[in-house]
């Protein structure tokens, strides 16, 4: 057979019937790949996601699963979406691709998907965040990405993950931490719970407060009692000027902002009397504060 020319400025049709380019052209290896169906694919023909969140793969978890598989086979097929001419790229199931290819194996079964990138990055991220797989470092990570490459509001973002608005916010935050602190929580050396409690202090202290936490081996109360400025073992509680919120209070503020997605203001006096207020933008952002309420 005479070699095909090349598609470049041949005009639409003439690229489509390219071989090379043509995403319905099916060689005798991928005949069964149909939309919708499990089909066995060639592991050579397969790409990972670069839209995975997941950027860490244990080495020991991945030789047991391996031996599972040699053993028992794929249990539950990958998910894959076709990129051209035999070629696919995963949407989700990249341990069990990475443990097939320990384990030997040639070929995987797959569903195959119709998804473009965003679909690939929220299809991605859902599943490992449903699955518990991923540190809160790498979830921040994919939550600022649907953000910023998405272009999705934190409102929108918590439904899609089905997450509160304020574990979104939460999340985030720990992206403003030293890159120190952020490999530790990455690496297990310390919780969210830690991390969480330094992001109020300026970089200097919150290097200082996570390596005591570290050496100390810090629970995240007794963090929670530095960062305020109490001693560890002492209950008492410092003495507040007039008005002014406590350590709880102050957190209770911010948790609320966090939930109502405004800036939420709470006063008092030093008999404890106040009010709490939550300041709109406009008709529409009254309405969706309202909605808290079930208004």
């Amino acid at each position: 057979m005479a070699e095909k020319k090349r598609a470049l400025g041949r005009g639409l049709s003439a690229l489509l019937e390219d071989a090379g380019t043509d995403i319905t052209s099916k060689s005798e290896a991928t005949q069964g790949a149909t939309l919708g169906s499990v089909s066995m694919l060639p592991i050579s023909q397969i790409e990972v996601n670069p839209f995975q969140p997941r950027t860490k793969f244990e080495k020991e978890g991945l030789i047991e699963l391996a031996n599972s598989i040699q053993e028992h086979g794929i249990i539950q097929p990958i998910t894959l979406r076709k990129l051209g001419y035999d070629k696919y790229q995963i949407i989700s199931g990249e341990r069990r691709f990475r443990a097939s290819q320990a384990a030997g194996l040639k070929e995987v079964p797959a569903y195959i998907r119709v998804a473009n990138d965003q679909a690939m990055l929220e299809m991605a991220l859902v599943e490992n965040i449903q699955r518990r797989e991923l540190d809160a470092i790498e979830i921040a990570i994919s939550y600022k990405r649907l953000l910023d490459e998405c272009d999705l509001t934190q409102d929108a973002l918590s439904q899609k993950v089905s997450k509160s608005r304020s574990s979104v916010t939460n999340h985030l935050r720990l992206l403003k931490l030293p890159a120190e602190v952020q490999l530790a929580v990455r690496d297990g050396q310390i919780s969210m719970g830690h991390a969480r409690a330094l992001i109020g202090l300026e970089e200097k202290k919150q290097l200082s407060m996570f390596r005591k936490i570290v050496a100390e081996a810090l629970s995240v109360r007794q963090v929670e009692d530095l960062v305020r400025g109490v001693e560890t073992k002492k209950a008492s509680k410092p003495k507040l000027n007039k008005g002014e919120l406590s350590f709880e209070q102050q957190k209770l503020k911010e948790d609320l902002s966090d939930m109502f997605g405004n800036q939420v203001i709470i006063k008092k006096d030093s008999a404890g009397k106040g009010k709490l207020e939550i300041p709109f933008n406009s008709d529409e952002d009254l309405n969706r504060l309202a909605g808290f309420f079930n208004l």
